[in-house]
């Protein structure tokens, strides 16, 4: 017999989805500024060579690389509460998604810092600003302008990767879709849904991301 698609079920459940949704793109607001801020001082420790945090931060950078996103979300919430640190589920998953996407927008944001002309900074230098004027005024913008395509699709990928995040229970949309498949067992129609949801939701952040860096990176070149 041939399967009949029925999509009531689901719509009738739309505000559980829509719920859902929002709850991804918050738990995306808040990794996306705490990640990408940790990225940014790793960056400059590590371009610069800063020790002995450039081993550190190093070290911390090849362990998350290299490492699945979801034995490190198990560890903090299932393995951290072992030795008395405590999470729910929302802190756990902001706290995995900062770790996440600090160790990857550091290595992004350090080629940026990289990519820098010697001179520029040398100039700076010979103007007798510090070294932290010179990242603020002459080293973060134009970094950031050269990588910020990488930096925002890296931001879209922790967005889709915090789908991971229903494995603990965060109430974010898949969790929302497995609520709802589990209820009207319509699996086809809820996850086609539950795709075009998180379709729109990465058009929208790579949109945001787009403006806002035309208007406050970007310009800087």
């Amino acid at each position: 017999m041939a399967y009949q698609m029925d999509f009531g079920p689901v719509l009738a459940n739309l505000d559980v989805l829509l719920e859902g949704a929002m709850f991804t793109l918050g738990l995306t607001a808040i990794g996306t500024l705490l990640g990408v801020g940790l990225g940014i001082v790793s960056a400059l420790v590590r371009a610069w060579r800063i020790r002995p945090f450039n081993y550190l931060f190093g070290g911390y950078v090849e362990l998350i690389r290299n490492t699945p996103f979801i034995v490190q979300l198990f560890f903090i919430f299932f393995g951290l509460p072992a030795l008395g640190f405590r999470l729910n589920e929302w802190e756990a998953a902001v706290l995995a998604m900062v770790i996440n996407l600090g160790a990857y927008s550091t290595e992004i944001v350090r080629a940026g810092i990289q990519a820098i002309p010697a001179g520029q900074i040398e100039a700076a230098s010979a103007l007798a600003m510090t070294r932290m004027e010179t990242f603020r005024h002459v080293v973060l913008r134009p970094a950031l302008a050269k990588v910020w395509p990488a930096l925002s699709s890296q931001i879209i990928i922790v967005m889709l990767g915090s789908a991971v995040c229903s494995q603990i229970s965060t109430q974010e949309l898949t969790f929302a879709a497995n609520f709802i498949q589990s209820r009207n067992f319509r699996a086809f129609e809820t996850y086609l849904v539950t795709t075009l949801l998180y379709l729109a939701m990465a058009i929208l952040i790579r949109q945001l991301l787009g403006w806002f860096g035309r208007r406050y990176v970007e310009g800087s070149r």
